[in-house]
């Protein structure tokens, strides 16, 4: 694994290839973006394995749990990933917990690598040991954020007045110091990808604005930033069943009277979504589901 402190490199010659959902901020999307992308990855064909890294709310867990009842009820054969959680540590000695959350990453990671082709890794909304490790060791690293300036605040110090950016805020810093540790363990680099949600369908001020503080971020410490997923209903309503959007199609939508307009256009700007991610490993030509 690319990692400055995790070095399996050696020890899985293919490894699979790492993608992190991670932000500081709770309510972002972290766990829908990430279900979306594994169900996406499935459906092409990937095996695909993820690490929840949020113990205790354990969102993406609870979405794959969901999921699994799901096919057992409804006697579905819907694709599922091999999913683990990687608890924190309950040792006291700051020195030894890191010890101990290294160790239970490494195991979690290399129980997935020699069985999967990609291995999605959902952090919880704070600044942990484990969720910096895995901000290390990704390949491709999704911060999904609200189309506003509270969760801008994460990247960018703003200027209230001229709206210039004044410099990266504490989490742009943390992915900063990852990208460092990344490219003085083995020359690699981590594709920083800021996924807007929740992006208004009507032109106004605070979008332009938003968007030209995420240009400007961009050319200054090089990530890209791309649309995410809308403010729809029916994501709530799939996390109940496990499902996707992807999934709508096969199962005959949510009340099997099939895909609604909105279903149509949700399942349009997830697969926008998936291509704009630029995955390296995805044939030209995926993700028409």
């Amino acid at each position: 694994m690319p990692n400055g402190d995790v070095k399996v490199e050696n020890t899985i010659p293919d490894r699979p290839y790492l993608i992190v959902l991670g932000n500081e901020k709770g309510g972002s999307g972290k766990s829908t973006t990430a279900m979306h992308i594994v169900v996406s990855l499935l459906s092409e064909g990937y095996k695909v394995g993820t690490i929840d890294l949020d113990a205790r709310q354990k969102s993406l867990t609870r979405y794959i749990e969901n999921r699994r009842k799901y096919c057992a009820d409804r006697g579905s054969d819907l694709p599922l990933p091999q999913e683990l959680v990687v608890p924190r540590s309950e040792l006291r000695s700051a020195d030894a917990a890191e010890a101990d959350e290294k160790q239970r990453f490494e195991e979690a990671y290399l129980k997935l690598a020699g069985n999967v082709d990609v291995v999605v890794i959902d952090c919880p909304g704070s600044d942990t040991y484990l969720s910096r490790l895995a901000h290390t060791a990704a390949d491709t690293l999704v911060t999904p954020v609200n189309d506003s300036f509270v969760d801008l605040d994460l990247l960018a110090r703003t200027d209230p007045v001229t709206y210039k950016v004044q410099g990266p805020s504490l989490y742009a810093e943390m992915v900063w110091k990852a990208r460092q540790r990344r490219a003085m363990a083995d020359g690699g680099k981590i594709d920083w990808v800021v996924l807007r949600n929740r992006v208004g369908t009507l032109h106004a001020k605070n979008k332009e604005r938003v968007e030209a503080v995420l240009s400007e971020l961009g050319n200054r410490i090089g990530l890209r930033y791309i649309p995410g997923l809308g403010e729809r209903v029916v994501y709530r309503e799939l996390f109940l069943r496990g499902l996707t959007l992807i999934d709508l199609k096969h199962e005959g939508g949510l009340d099997g009277k099939g895909l609604s307009m909105s279903n149509v256009a949700a399942r349009q700007e997830l697969r926008a979504l998936i291509n704009a991610l630029q995955l390296p490993f995805r044939s030209k030509g995926e993700g028409n589901a």
